[in-house]
């Protein structure tokens, strides 16, 4: 049996407050109900499209779209019909796809090419998109696109493709699935040199201790997987026998945050999230660096003092990468919560196994090898950037309420 005929309607203009109680009022006093709607803002213009049928036996459809059309006018906006076919329309296969959400990050505006670039791309792969969102309605710095995905799609080709154009054009790009734990990430866990800080901190201790080329070679080859990272630590760590603690407070007291970090932090433990640092470097600036930003937990090597001079020993297990990925699971269950309910930001190849553990692991700033391991990266725009992959739009510092 066919469906009563459905009528749509569209109207566009200067949006405010009302304008959908208005239109839906009119359809209700005629007779007839809603059976779609969608609706977007661009720049303060509304798109707002609304389905409907009859339900009542006195529903005039020349009726109430002229009382439509008289509404429209009254709230000085453009109003289009068109009287859909009777048998309901068969809904297109990407209904059912899996959903994905692509988001677009860019320090300065997101370019043109890049629009183009990446929609291209997507139709290439018989992607289609089912809604752009500007999250930076002020700017255009970041887009939100949602999309559903064809059945035994290459994925990881995707997402290559997807990282090359946003590299082309400078533009960030995240591809993460369209689930339950997209919005309900719990567990932010960090790397603390070159991620929350700068500087390689053990770099400015063999600077100190007149030892900094060769130290700086071993770390560049061990934070780029050229050497084992164990065996690395401790060659480092003989090296910097002698040094004196006093020199490794000047050090931290003059240490900087990489930008965008003390606003991601406070942003996020605003709405709740549980902070970690998990370090490869030392317990002495990582404690001191959670302290300072306020972070839940901490973890990182411990250096042997004696006589307030480091004996070039190490104390206890050494924190290496595989270590930071069994401590992110840890934490985890500490919180009681899934490891999809986890985020892991890290630089070097240490940090491969902890990123790769996390539900969502970002690739901050890092080395190559590190982009070409991890399932996002962010290499353009500061840490305050990473909160549009979570669905936050934006730092509390510019008015996100809290």
């Amino acid at each position: 049996m066919s469906q009563p005929q459905q009528i749509l309607i569209t109207v566009s203009g200067q949006d405010r407050p009302g304008i959908t109680a208005s239109l839906v009022q009119t359809i209700i006093e005629g007779g007839g109900h809603l059976t779609n709607m969608g609706q977007s803002v661009t720049h303060g213009l509304l798109s707002l499209s609304l389905v409907f049928s009859p339900c009542e036996k006195t529903f005039d459809s020349k009726v109430i779209l002229k009382n439509l059309l008289f509404e429209a006018k009254n709230l000085g906006l453009e109003l289009d019909y068109k009287y859909l076919d009777q048998d309901p329309p068969i809904l297109a296969p990407f209904v059912s796809w899996e959903k994905f959400i692509l988001n677009c990050v860019s320090p300065k505006e997101i370019p043109s090419q890049f629009v183009h670039d990446v929609s291209k791309l997507l139709a290439g792969h018989n992607i289609n998109i089912n809604r752009i969102d500007n999250l930076t309605p002020l700017e255009f710095k970041s887009l939100e696109m949602s999309m559903s995905l064809p059945p035994k799609i290459d994925l990881n080709s995707l997402k290559k493709d997807l990282m090359k154009t946003g590299g082309a054009h400078q533009v960030d790009v995240a591809f993460l699935k369209d689930n339950i734990f997209r919005r309900n990430k719990r567990l932010i866990v960090f790397d603390m040199d070159s991620t929350l800080i700068q500087t390689e901190v053990i770099d400015e201790m063999a600077k100190a201790s007149g030892v900094e080329e060769e130290v700086k070679k071993i770390t560049e080859d061990a934070m780029n997987g050229k050497v084992n990272f164990d065996e690395s630590l401790v060659t480092r760590v003989q090296k910097l026998k002698g040094l004196e603690v006093s020199q490794l407070e000047n050090i931290l007291n003059h240490l900087q945050f990489n930008q965008g970090v003390e606003d991601f932090v406070s942003t996020v433990k605003s709405l709740g999230y549980k902070l970690a640092l998990i370090s490869g470097g030392f317990s002495y600036f990582a404690n001191a660096i959670k302290d300072k930003l306020g972070l839940d937990y901490a973890f990182a090597n411990n250096l042997e003092i004696e006589n307030q001079m480091l004996t070039g020993k190490l104390k206890g297990t050494v924190v290496n990468p595989e270590q930071k990925a069994l401590l992110l699971n840890l934490l985890a269950q500490q919180e009681g919560i899934s490891l999809e309910q986890v985020v892991a930001i890290g630089d070097g190849a240490n940090d491969i196994p902890m990123l790769s553990t996390a539900g969502l692991g970002i690739a901050f700033h890092a080395k190559e090898i590190v982009k070409k391991e991890a399932q996002n990266h962010m290499s353009y725009g500061p840490m305050t950037s990473i909160l549009y992959f979570l669905g936050i739009p934006g730092p509390v510092s510019q008015g996100l309420s809290h």
